[in-house]
């Protein structure tokens, strides 16, 4: 067991939205990179927001990374050579303000270097459709350099995030296997609906198919809407012994060409919701898009009592 794995006895809360927690600092993320603009223009805002994130009582922090992609700079005016120190600077960014947090509190965080999906890099709202189609060669080679980038600055595990298709996730895991093959994974996807990816893919299928490779230790769901988590959270509990992981957006609706959420239910409250989510087996959780500190310290209040209670 890792020491991140060790810690899955009783819940563990990650962060929330890196997105809206900039936004609520200033920053403008309405652009292609999105949160990866910042890590050039304003990276004290990132690291801001990580700290943020601990504060409240986040035991994970994930890097900014899940936009950080080579092409995507380049396409934006960067420098190969600015992409890769972008990338690099997010994970440093993140175990500093990890760091800093240590020195404070004496508790030991962990950082997860962030992998979000080519459909992410076409910032087309792809992630939640997956209508794209690549080889394994082809995704493989977009992966690469981010992932190198991560490894080479250090973390604690690898975040292969919002996931809509299963022949992606098995490239970046056979390509993890290749770089890395002992660091810990999450595989987390974004759903169809709460039984099936949007590549068509079964839940149950893609959750038993990832969970055949060693170094994943938990397996789950991102950025869907709340009401959405418990029967997918007992569909993943059902098919597999891995830990669960789900960090949800605010049942917010996500419109690619504005690039902004709307809530045509009004937002929600993930304290209401907890209680049935760890019923159906729930290990890790947090907040995706549309989510703040807030909602974390709210999670990590509700978390204290039933761990103070175990």
């Amino acid at each position: 067991m890792t020491k991140i794995t060790e810690e899955l006895t009783k819940p563990l809360l990650i962060d929330g939205a890196m997105s809206t927690a900039l936004e609520q600092l200033g920053a403008d993320t309405n652009n292609p990179l999105w949160t990866a603009s910042v890590l050039a223009k304003q990276p004290e805002l990132v690291k801001a927001v990580h700290r943020e994130y601990f504060t409240a009582g986040a035991r994970l922090a994930i890097t900014d990374t899940y936009q950080a992609n080579i092409p995507a700079f380049i396409n934006n005016g960067y420098s190969e050579r600015q992409a890769h120190q972008l990338i690099r600077r997010a994970v440093t960014l993140a175990k500093e303000a990890r760091d800093e947090d240590q020195q404070l509190t004496g508790i030991y965080n962990y950082v997860a270097g962030a992998l979000g999906p080519y459909g992410a890099y076409l910032a087309d709202g792809s992630e939640y459709t997956g209508a794209y189609h690549l080889s394994t060669a082809e995704y493989q080679q977009f992966h690469r350099p981010r992932l190198t980038d991560i490894l080479s600055v250090g973390v604690d595990a690898i975040a292969i995030e919002t996931q809509p298709r299963l022949d992606e996730v098995l490239a970046e895991l056979e390509l993890i296997n290749e770089l890395a093959s002992t660091i810990p994974c999450y595989v987390s996807f974004s759903l169809k609906n709460h039984t099936s990816l949007p590549d068509g893919t079964p839940l149950s299928v893609a959750a038993r198919t990832v969970a055949k490779y060693s170094n994943v230790f938990a397996i789950g769901i991102n950025c869907v809407p709340l009401e959405e988590v418990a029967p997918a959270v007992a569909t993943i509990h059902h098919a597999t012994d891995k830990a669960v992981i789900a960090y949800p957006n605010s049942s917010a609706k996500y419109n690619p060409v504005t690039k902004t959420w709307s809530y045509p239910h009004g937002r929600r409250h993930f304290t209401s919701y907890l209680p049935q989510w760890l019923a159906a087996g729930l290990t890790i959780v947090g907040g995706c898009c549309t989510t703040t500190p807030h909602d974390i310290a709210a999670l990590h209040e509700y978390l204290k009592g039933v761990n103070d209670n175990d």
